[in-house]
């Protein structure tokens, strides 16, 4: 499988993951509070490079690779993510500017659940939705227990490495897997399309 196959599979597993999650939040009514980017704020989140394929071809394709390179080699570590757009001078309000592309983290934070030392399901959120909505949380922790449908984070991540384990399971700083993803899509469409010439158009 080449990287452009990994990335449309990768898109393929969020396809799912969204039907899921839309799922999930229709049932149980809780969403991230209008405006917020707290987590998006953080630039300690670490994500993986394959989760950023789709966003790296994305660019690409649309001739913002070589930009979005840039940016991202003047940013600091400690930067947020560089498509996440602060609307606050902390950071803590705003909103992503291309969620159709964003990562495998930011889809999974307050939609999907992970498993406790007791094997009861436990849904994966923050301080700020739990007490904003306490009732809310109450009875969706309970029902993801019981017939609440709610997507697996390690489930998803499985699908991840049985597309690529070592893209997959290192994880770093957000900005450092975009930039990592960004260096090996311009590498290989580059040979891709160096592939793809007439080899009597390129004397």
């Amino acid at each position: 499988m080449n990287l452009e196959e990994k990335s449309k599979e990768v898109r393929r597993v969020f396809q799912e993951l969204d039907r899921e999650i839309k799922a999930f939040l229709g049932a149980s009514q809780l969403t991230c509070l209008p405006g917020c980017g707290f987590c998006c704020s953080n630039p300690k989140v670490s994500a993986s490079v394959l989760e950023f394929l789709p966003l790296a071809f994305d660019l690409y394709e649309k001739g913002k690779a070589e930009k979005a390179l840039e940016l991202l080699e003047s940013k600091s570590d400690s930067d947020w993510c560089i498509i996440y757009k602060a609307t606050s001078a902390d950071g803590e309000k705003g909103f992503c500017s291309d969620y159709q592309n964003r990562g495998l983290i930011c889809r999974l934070f307050s939609s999907s659940y992970r498993t406790n030392k007791s094997g009861r399901k436990e849904i994966i959120t923050c301080k700020k939705i739990k007490s904003a909505n306490p009732e809310l949380f109450e009875t969706a922790a309970e029902q993801v227990n019981i017939d609440m449908p709610i997507p697996s984070s390690s489930g998803t991540y499985a699908q991840l490495y049985n597309i690529d384990f070592q893209l997959t399971n290192d994880q770093m700083p957000i900005n450092q897997a975009i930039h990592k993803a960004l260096e090996l899509v311009l590498n290989y469409c580059y040979y891709r399309d160096m592939a793809s010439q007439d080899p009597g158009e390129s004397l």
